[in-house]
């Protein structure tokens, strides 16, 4: 059953199933919470309350809010957690992960941990030589700024697939899906403005945070031309020992969808400690 938070701009839509310490699930852009559709079903069965949100403007969440930062996605999931009832462990990926982080660095009676997915948390720039090195990459941030630049629906189906290498048994029909979501003009104005936050919000959060944090990369994610190098520097500007740090080889940029037993093994420990 989707449930509805009505905010001062707009409406976001989640589900909430099971008993025990909850746990919420934040997707990244230009998806919806059904991108978490295998690891629902594996935090439930642990014993935990799951709540998987829709972000502003994406899937049964409304559009037309005056912005999309990560800054304003934290505002959103500080006040699902105020409303659920926390303390909370929050898993965020890509944009979420910045927007997890600014929300547990602003409210730390609120979040008890923090896991962060192929997270966008940091300040980027331009890695020429990366470019140059890594062909995956090169291709991804081709794909992302015909995106950024026009709001193509034929790139971001290419960056995916460059984005999802271990292709889940169902990525058809999910690719489906989001080419549906996607085709309508409202829905690819709210991926079109994500791709143009800076996460300069997030990184200037990290030395804020004071729960324990889990950041997992995937091996072959296309966003870096060195992932693991991305999370090593996130858990540099985190207090020291807070954070910790898995790469999972074969996952790309969506290590829930991709991966998820593998993620699993990592996040069910993490939530026990």
């Amino acid at each position: 059953m989707t449930h509805y938070l009505t905010l001062a701009e707009g409406t976001i839509a989640y589900d909430l199933t099971g008993e025990g310490p909850l746990v919420v699930l934040a997707h990244g852009m230009g998806d919806s919470r059904h991108s978490y559709r295998f690891v629902v079903p594996a935090l439930v069965a642990a014993g935990y309350r799951v709540a998987n949100v829709d972000l502003r403007g994406c899937g049964e969440s409304s559009t037309g809010w005056a912005g999309y930062s990560r800054t304003d996605i934290a505002g959103d999931l500080v006040a699902l957690v105020q409303h659920l009832g926390g303390p909370a462990v929050i898993v965020g990926q890509s944009i979420s992960g910045g927007a997890a982080t600014i929300a547990a660095a602003l409210a730390p009676e609120l979040f008890a941990g923090l896991v962060e997915l192929a997270p966008f948390t940091r300040a980027q720039s331009v890695d020429l030589g990366g470019l140059l090195r890594n062909a995956r990459h090169r291709k991804g941030t081709v794909q992302l700024g015909k995106v950024m630049m026009t709001g193509s629906l034929k790139g971001w189906l290419a960056y995916l697939d460059l984005a999802i290498p271990a292709k889940p048994a169902d990525w058809a029909a999910e690719r489906a899906r989001i080419e549906a979501t996607l085709s309508r003009p409202e829905r690819m104005q709210v991926l079109k403005a994500m791709t143009r936050t800076s996460p300069a919000d997030a990184g200037a959060q990290l030395a804020n945070v004071r729960c324990p944090v889990l950041v997992v990369e995937g091996g072959v994610d296309p966003d870096w031309a060195d992932p693991k190098a991305e999370g090593e520097r996130i858990l540099a500007d985190l207090p020291a020992g807070l954070g910790e740090l898995a790469v999972i080889p074969a996952a790309g940029h969506y290590p829930h969808a991709e991966t998820p037993g593998e993620l699993m093994t990592l996040v069910l420990p993490f939530l026990a400690r």
